[in-house]
């Protein structure tokens, strides 16, 4: 597992001074990657790192020549078009390239006058879905949400009984995952109305959002081989936002008996920022369940997974109506919860992923699932905040919802704060509903 180093030390600063100002989600112990370029130009896509209100291009960097051994080996692949050969290089590379870029960014640097036109202002550029994603998993990881959504559809058995054995999972479609500010059309498929016998044909009408977190996979596995849970996060790159939309009332009617399909390939939309799990070191937290929980099988189990295998990231979603973008107001609040509140951890996804000998590559993606915490307002999708639709939500300006109308953006933000560590963000991710 990652462990403190002089990265995370609260107190460094950095020359780019807008990563000093209090509460900013890319201060100089983050250093998040993505692809990015120039608005507007029709010029490649490359490597960057976040750092204040700026973005700092890996291949100015690379060919500045400032870095040697593993973390020049390191910027030459995460300069690329796609991060996929820098998630492929392991943990060393990530560990050392993070570490020289800190090094080359705190005060009193002998490369700041080398550096300083590699930064682009972020509001200048563009985004692109950091990686080829070969394969997208999504978990179920929130008993909280499995259960509220459980006894909406089943009161009499809310949880099935292979939930606290399994880490359960869905194999979703890559080709619609698009990066923040996705655009998207109302999907249409089957819905079988109250009371009716023949399903009719149609939009949906019941389009959701879900608060969720994805994981990038770095180093692989080859067929046959499984990922002990000794050594799970070694095989993690970092994390991103992400939110898988759903069509609800479509999902009702197809889920059974193999799971989710049309409800859920339309659309699924992750922030352009991947925050490495080095970087997340000070935020975590004992993984622990109530006492009458069962405790994991072996294979899931270990004294490190235990003691710190749980992320303390809070989560927050917010909605802007159309009615809202036009009278210049900002987007509402909906709730806020925490990864911490998951029922399985990221090692526990990975290891559960590969135990048959499924590989994973590079690149891949697996989402946890909606994460919505113990407390009402701490749900992660509106089927859970309106209770099914049943109890609309009152909007600012006189509006409601139960589900999401055309023209509604949805904005998920993440950051993580503690005492005695430098509090550090995921940006954002949005979506818009069309018609």
């Amino acid at each position: 597992m990652s462990e403190l180093n002089q990265t995370h030390d609260p107190a460094l600063n950095s020359w780019v001074t807008s990563a000093n100002a209090p509460g900013h989600d890319f201060p100089i112990q983050n250093l998040p990657f993505a692809v990015f370029r120039l608005r507007g130009r029709n010029e490649a896509f490359r490597g960057g790192v976040a750092i204040g209100d700026f973005v700092l291009d890996l291949g100015r960097v690379h060919a500045a020549g400032i870095f040697s051994g593993l973390a020049h080996q390191a910027l030459a692949a995460a300069s690329q078009p796609e991060l996929n050969e820098f998630m492929a290089l392991g943990k060393p590379a990530w560990s050392a390239l993070r570490q020289a870029l800190s090094r080359a960014l705190a005060p009193g640097s002998e490369w700041q006058a080398q550096l300083a036109p590699a930064l682009f202002d972020r509001a200048e550029v563009e985004y692109a879905v950091p990686a080829k994603i070969g394969d997208y998993t999504d978990f179920y990881t929130s008993i909280h949400h499995a259960t509220t959504v459980g006894r909406l559809f089943r009161p009499d058995n809310p949880l099935l009984p292979n939930y606290r054995w399994v880490p359960i999972g869905y194999h979703g479609r890559s080709s619609s995952i698009g990066v923040s500010g996705q655009r998207f059309r109302r999907p249409s498929g089957q819905t079988l109305p109250p009371g009716a016998t023949t399903p009719q044909f149609g939009p949906s009408k019941r389009v959701d959002y879900e608060v969720e977190l994805g994981i990038f996979m770095g180093t692989g596995n080859s067929l046959g081989n499984r990922i002990d849970i000794a050594n799970a996060e070694d095989h993690i790159f970092g994390l991103c936002l992400l939110n898988d939309w759903s069509a609800r009332d479509l999902q009702s009617w197809e889920y059974q008996p193999l799971g989710p399909f049309l409800a859920k390939n339309f659309a699924t939309t992750i922030s352009p920022w991947i925050v490495t799990l080095e970087a997340l070191a000070p935020y975590r937290v004992p993984f622990s369940r109530s006492a009458d929980e069962p405790r994991p099988l072996p294979y899931l189990d270990s004294p490190r997974n235990a003691e710190s295998g749980a992320l303390d990231i809070r989560i927050e979603a917010l909605l802007q109506t159309s009615k809202m973008k036009a009278e210049g107001a900002s987007p509402h609040r909906l709730s806020c919860t925490s990864y911490r509140h998951a029922y399985w951890t990221a090692a526990q996804l990975v290891t559960h992923h590969t135990v048959n000998g499924c590989n994973l590559q590079p690149g891949d993606l697996l989402g946890t699932g909606t994460q919505s915490g113990p407390l009402p307002e701490e749900a992660g999708s509106l089927l859970e905040l309106t209770v099914g639709g049943r109890q609309p939500l009152a909007l600012p300006g006189g509006e409601q919802r139960t589900f999401l109308e055309d023209g509604d953006t949805l904005v998920m933000r993440a950051w993580c704060e503690r005492p005695g560590a430098a509090r550090i963000g995921f940006g954002e991710v949005s979506g818009e509903v069309l018609e």
